[in-house]
Parts: C-alpha cells; sequence; structure tokens
C-alpha cells in the first residue's frame, strides 16, 4: 500500500426518486427562509415549478445561468441576491447552474442547496471555474462546496439520450484521472471504480431505452461517486486540456471531456497502466484508452473536435496555452506530443496514433 492523505468532505446527500419535494424540509433543517433558485435560460420552467414548491421560503428566481460560468453572469446574479435579501441558493440543472451557485456562494458565502439534472457532479466538489475575458481558471475552496445535495432520479427521465451519454461520459473523465492523480489514494479509488461501473452499465440502456428507471438511478449514483472522486483529489491533463478548450475556445462542456477523455488517458497510460487497469477491465479492453473509445463510439458519442466547432489553426494556441500553465500529470508533458494528441482527438483517429 502507497503513503497517502484522505481528507473527507462535509455534505448532505439525499438520494432516491421524487426526493425534489424535500428540498423545504433541508431548507427547514438549515433555518433558511428566503432562497433564490438558479436555472439556465432553457430550464426556466423548472425554476418556476421549485418557487411554487418553496412557496414562502421562495426569494425568487434568476434564470440565467451559462457555460463556464462567465463572470458577467455571476454579477447579474449577485445584484438580484442583493434586491430579494436571499439567504441561499437553490440551484437546479447541470453543471452551468451549479457553478453559478458556487460563484455566487465564493463571493457571499450562502448555503447551496444543488438539484442535479445531469451527470456532471461538480456538485459534489468544492471546485469553481470560471471564464473572464476568455479564459477559464479553476480554484478549490471549501467555500463553493454545496452544503445539501438533493439528487432526484425522476429529474433526469427526460434528459435526451444524447446528453446523458455525454453528461455519463464528462463524470467517468473525473474517476479515470482520479485513479492516476498525485494524491489518489486507496478509499477515493474504490469510488472511482464503483462510479466508472455503474456509468458503463447504465448508459448503454439508457442509450436504447432513455425512460429505463433502474438504469437513470445507477447513472446518477455513477454521476455522485465520479463527483466524489472529482472533489476529493487533484486533476490532471484531461482537465486542463478540456478547461483550456471551453474557456478559451468556448467548446461544450460535456462533449469536450467525451472527445479528449480516451486521448488523454492514452497519453498517460504509458506512465500508469497499473493503475488504470481497472478501467480496462470494466470495459473489457486490451486497454484503458480503446475501452474508453470503443464505447464512447457504441454509444454515437461526439468523437472529433472538428463537429464540437474546433478550428484547426486554433490548435497550436491551444497547446501553447496548456504548456503556459500546467497541472501536475503522471507523464511529462511534451509540446510535439499535446499537438498530436490535439490532432488525433481533431479528426477522431483512435487514441494515441499519434504519440
Amino acid at each position: 500500500m502507497y503513503p497517502f492523505v484522505y481528507q473527507a468532505l462535509s455534505q448532505r446527500v439525499v438520494f432516491g426518486s421524487g426526493t425534489t419535494g424535500q428540498v423545504v424540509d433541508e431548507l427547514g433543517r438549515m433555518e433558511l427562509t428566503r432562497a433564490l433558485v438558479l436555472t439556465t435560460p432553457q430550464q426556466e420552467e423548472i425554476g418556476r415549478q421549485m418557487v411554487t414548491t418553496l412557496g414562502a421560503r421562495a426569494a425568487g428566481l434568476f434564470a440565467g445561468a451559462a457555460m463556464h460560468t462567465p463572470i458577467e453572469v455571476t454579477d447579474e446574479a449577485l445584484k438580484q441576491i442583493e434586491a430579494v435579501g436571499a439567504d441561499c441558493v437553490v440551484s437546479i440543472g447541470g453543471g452551468s447552474t451549479t457553478g453559478l451557485g458556487k460563484a455566487i456562494a465564493l463571493r457571499t458565502d450562502l448555503p447551496q442547496i444543488v438539484i442535479p439534472t445531469s451527470y456532471a457532479g461538480s456538485e459534489a466538489t468544492p471546485i469553481l471555474g470560471e471564464t473572464k475575458n476568455g479564459a477559464k481558471t479553476t480554484q478549490r475552496s471549501m467555500k463553493v462546496l454545496p452544503e445539501v445535495i438533493v439528487y432526484d432520479v425522476d429529474l433526469t427521465m427526460s434528459l435526451p439520450a444524447k446528453m446523458t451519454v455525454t453528461s455519463g461520459l464528462n463524470a467517468i473523465a473525473h474517476s479515470v484521472e482520479g485513479l492516476y492523480t498525485q494524491d489518489r489514494n486507496p478509499i477515493i479509488s474504490t469510488i472511482a471504480q464503483q462510479g466508472i461501473a455503474a456509468l458503463a452499465r447504465a448508459l448503454p440502456v439508457i442509450h436504447q431505452r432513455p425512460d429505463d428507471a433502474e438504469a437513470r438511478s445507477d447513472a446518477l449514483y455513477g454521476a455522485w461517486a465520479c463527483g466524489t472522486v472529482l472533489g476529493a483529489v487533484g486533476m490532471a491533463l484531461h482537465h486542463k486540456i478540456c478547461h483550456v478548450l471551453g474557456g478559451s475556445f468556448e467548446l461544450p462542456h460535456a462533449e469536450t471531456h467525451t472527445v479528449i477523455l480516451p486521448h488523454a488517458t492514452a497519453y498517460n497510460e504509458r506512465a500508469v497502466a497499473r493503475e488504470l487497469g481497472p478501467v480496462a477491465d470494466i470495459f473489457q479492453s486490451e486497454s484503458a484508452a480503446s475501452g474508453l473509445w470503443s464505447f464512447a463510439r457504441r454509444l454515437d458519442a461526439p468523437m472529433t473536435l472538428a463537429e464540437l466547432g474546433m478550428k484547426q489553426p486554433d490548435l497550436d494556441r491551444a497547446v501553447e496555452v496548456m504548456m503556459s500553465n500546467p497541472y501536475w500529470n503522471p507523464q511529462p508533458l511534451a509540446e510535439e506530443e499535446l499537438r498530436g494528441l490535439l490532432d488525433d482527438a481533431f479528426f477522431g483517429r483512435a487514441p494515441g496514433t499519434s504519440l
């Protein structure tokens, strides 16, 4: 057994079906009376329903959350927080809404209740990524860790199969990196394997039968497990690439994680093949990278950066940004190899082709 340090995070989790109805009880338990509900514009209706559910404990609705948490949006939300005298936020949605709640908490220390409708996993982490002037920066702070997560399987039943696949692969990416990150530990590695396995079971079923309640429950559990991994240990090359491509080139979050995951895994598998062995086993493949790539293809996931809107001339600039402020990584970063990784991802070649 290798030496390790494990710091458990303090967070309350409510998991099940129909649990959205318990949000009022959770607010009462924390003695909170004026909750501002947060959503994206696309999920405004579900936000209005939550305002109705909260009744007298609702202070209003802000339906302006946006991908990659632009600080301009946060500033607008803060104005409404002050105007209505909110004493907490209730964030309903995926990573965009969760990110906005965290950005508000960072600046105000208001408590958060998060109700995920996707498999992003960020609700389980003390990590906030924000975008300013075309650059995305990431920080860890216990101030942004939500106090309560309410997982309601019912809210994920209508998530389209295509979005389910990319959101689930985004979650898997957290656990894959958690298996080899610098501060890994045996508890988190076990949770990581559980999360990957749950999503590996669930996503093919949901791809064929989006209304399968058992698979939806497995997927939501897997997302929580993978988010727990991301919240407990550090990140490496995969997340650095995705932060750069999302923050600097405005690529969609979950889809970018989906495309990059097998390629970043191939880059690092040369150094951490043993740590990634469980991933290869879960996907019944000779390597973790090939297993993830084949899995994504089987689910009709996006496979190229080109289809996400990346421009080939921007690949050199992306490498430059990655190298300017790199994360720790088990395989040394080489500019030429990173360029090859992005080429493979841009054109949809098998992972490791250009390494």
